[in-house]
């Protein structure tokens, strides 16, 4: 089976980068903000861990802006680079959201049926195999399904209102009630999920047996087929044609969540146990995320850049370090 990876990379202090975004932008919130797109210099390290860890990876997608890390070896073959206008309608560009870029991945020339997409704050820790991502026998795509109601706090983030759509969607293709029991057990419910998740979903089925109250969702890299979203293209063109037109993030977008939970929906996956750590990055977590880096407990860490004030220099210099002591090599994507 061909498994690609994918994975969005932008450098925000590309003072030609810059200059584009404030031809275009209104007023810039905590949407669109710098924390959203300032690099903090490791993408060396994703490279190195992609091929230390999953050298069986055939392609990896590096989609950019244009610009590219100074480090990086274009004529690697494993290296397809991706500019915006590569895959993109001509009349969206340029765009400055992740979401109208991750919801037509599908037309990425010469991607596999089968890949998994990252942010560029997502990095593998440890050895990973081809099975951990797809079942190599169906081709389905691993992920862990947990029904979990929608819980929010305070003023709803726009990411909120990503995922409540995305949700309403799915119940109005699936509505629960029409999906058999035979599914729970086994995918909905399966030995690998933690006892609790198991236990929480059949509750919700029994109380809530009409649609879904919310499906767990978390910042970490995913698997997908590219078929998924043609599938969704296919169901929902309105939505989708709506939030490729936003060029920064938008209240009324969807994300590459929609497939995702379009895949846990249908059953169209296979189980696993995710394991990874997400983390904002600050001072008082720089330590804690150091020690996931050096002991490699997880598979993937993502860092969050945070959206508070923090000592840029001395976090990126902290983190660096913490890389390069488990990828002190360089890479062949290394110039």
């Amino acid at each position: 089976m061909d498994i690609d990876f994918v994975v969005l990379w932008v450098d925000g202090n590309d003072p030609a980068w810059q200059a584009e975004k404030r031809k275009w932008e209104g007023k810039t919130d905590d949407n669109n903000g710098v924390h959203r797109f300032r690099d903090w210099g490791l993408m060396q390290y994703w490279f190195r861990a992609v091929e230390k860890y999953a050298p069986w990876v055939r392609k990896i997608h590096f989609v950019t802006w244009g610009h590219l890390p100074p480090f990086l070896d274009i004529s690697n073959p494993k290296l397809h680079i991706v500019r915006h206008e590569d895959y993109m309608p001509r009349e969206v560009l340029p765009c400055f959201s992740a979401n109208p870029l991750e919801m037509n991945l599908h037309r990425i020339e010469g991607l596999a049926e089968h890949f998994v997409y990252f942010n560029d704050d997502i990095f593998l820790t440890r050895p990973m195999k081809p099975e951990q991502f797809f079942d190599l026998k169906t081709g389905l795509p691993r992920a862990q399904f947990c029904e979990m109601p929608c819980c929010f706090q305070g003023e709803l983030k726009t990411w909120s209102l990503f995922w409540a759509r995305g949700l309403g969607l799915i119940n109005k293709w699936f509505p629960k009630r029409g999906i058999p029991w035979k599914r729970y057990f086994g995918l909905y419910v399966n030995r690998a999920y933690p006892l609790a998740d198991n236990i929480r979903t059949l509750t919700l089925r029994l109380i809530y047996p009409g649609y879904f109250t919310g499906l767990r969702l978390s910042h970490t890299y995913y698997c997908y087929r590219k078929s998924t979203f043609e599938t969704i293209w296919e169901r929902e063109p309105e939505v989708l044609t709506r939030t490729t037109a936003n060029r920064f993030r938008n209240w009324e977008d969807i994300n590459q969540y929609f497939a995702y939970m379009w895949q846990l929906a249908s059953g169209e996956f296979a189980p696993v146990r995710m394991n990874f750590m997400l983390s904002s990055i600050q001072e008082d977590t720089i330590d804690t995320i150091c020690q996931a880096i050096a002991s490699q407990r997880y598979d993937s860490v993502c860092l969050n850049d945070s959206s508070s004030e923090v000592d840029f220099e001395t976090l990126a210099r902290q983190l660096d370090e913490a890389f390069g002591k488990i990828l002190p090599e360089k890479c062949s994507f290394e110039k």
